[in-house]
């Protein structure tokens, strides 16, 4: 069975998957292009390669194995006319984001900016200010695995854990979860907005000015999931207007987010370069979740993170 990777693994780490009985063969995604000798391939693993490669011209392919969680760049038309598997990275990037999403919550309630500031300007000046987190309501959108990690580490601080959901089921960690037809009764009751949803159609400016209506005013928002999902000019006019008092950005609509973007200039903001994933141990969970799907796969068991096409997740 012959594997195209995209993926540069470690010797070794290719090694113990062509020791699961796979012809491997690597192409760096950053320049691949089609070739005989990838014509025939049964599976990839890859992060985009959809770009520069066909998928319409590998008629054995029959699973894709994505190393990023996100599955907005794969062409889901192809993939479903062709009958091709497709599972993500899901669980992935969960610790270090769920990590980045608590940090960003105590950076904003303590005034954390600021503080960056004073110490460059050298200015000695105590601010009473600061909140705590303790008693506030935390409101995820999306109940998935980034915001279950993130939920579980709320835990200690003494909080109240909502979300909402697609269908309102219940998920681990939370308090309370709610179908997305509630989200407006939700937003109202949260201190803090974490924007945790996978992106699909369904989803697009899916906090919108009607949404931000229905929030409290002075809540504070955070994003680690794509940029799309926001309406940011809405996004952008509540910041002024100070229904939201501080955001942390860690995605937008265009990226990089341009040099002309207002965003850069407003001090409630804190913002970073899809940054919120990046983790030591993400190597390693990279190639975990090829080898694990790719050992259930040559011995055709279950593979673990299937996508739903039809749901886009």
């Amino acid at each position: 069975m012959k594997a195209l990777i995209t993926f540069k693994y470690t010797d070794e780490e290719f090694k113990s998957l062509e020791d699961l009985g796979y012809d491997i063969i690597f192409k760096d995604e950053r320049d691949i292009s089609f070739s005989n000798d990838i014509k025939d391939a049964d599976i990839m693993v890859c992060f985009d390669p959809f770009d520069k490669l066909d998928i319409g011209m590998l008629p054995n392919l029959k699973w894709i194995q994505l190393l990023s969680a996100g599955i907005n760049q794969v062409p889901i038309d192809k993939m479903a006319n062709q009958n091709i598997i497709l599972t993500n990275n899901r669980g992935g990037y969960s610790i270090p984001i769920a990590e980045w999403i608590v940090l960003k919550t105590l950076e904003m309630y303590k005034n954390s900016k600021e503080f960056y500031e004073k110490q460059k300007n050298k200015d000695w000046k105590v601010d009473t200010s600061l909140l705590e987190i303790y008693g506030k309501t935390i409101g995820f959108i999306g109940t998935g695995s980034i915001a279950q990690e993130a939920a579980k580490r709320f835990e200690g601080f003494g909080v109240n854990i909502i979300g909402v959901n697609a269908s309102g089921k219940k998920a681990d960690y939370f308090h309370q979860c709610h179908s997305i037809d509630k989200i407006n009764d939700i937003v109202g009751q949260c201190d803090v907005l974490i924007v945790a949803a996978p992106y699909t159609e369904k989803t697009h400016y899916l906090i919108s000015e009607d949404v931000f209506k229905s929030m409290k005013d002075g809540t504070y928002l955070i994003n680690i999931a794509r940029g799309n999902i926001i309406d940011e000019k809405a996004l952008i006019n509540n910041l002024k207007s100070g229904k939201i008092k501080k955001a942390a950005l860690d995605v937008f609509e265009i990226e990089p987010l341009s040099e002309d973007s207002p965003l850069w200039d407003m001090e409630n903001v804190i913002i970073s370069p899809h940054n919120s994933w990046a983790s030591e141990m993400n190597f390693r969970r990279r190639y975990e979740i090829a080898y694990k799907n790719m050992k259930r796969y040559i011995n055709k068991k279950k593979l673990i993170n299937i996508i739903d096409l039809k749901k886009g997740y």
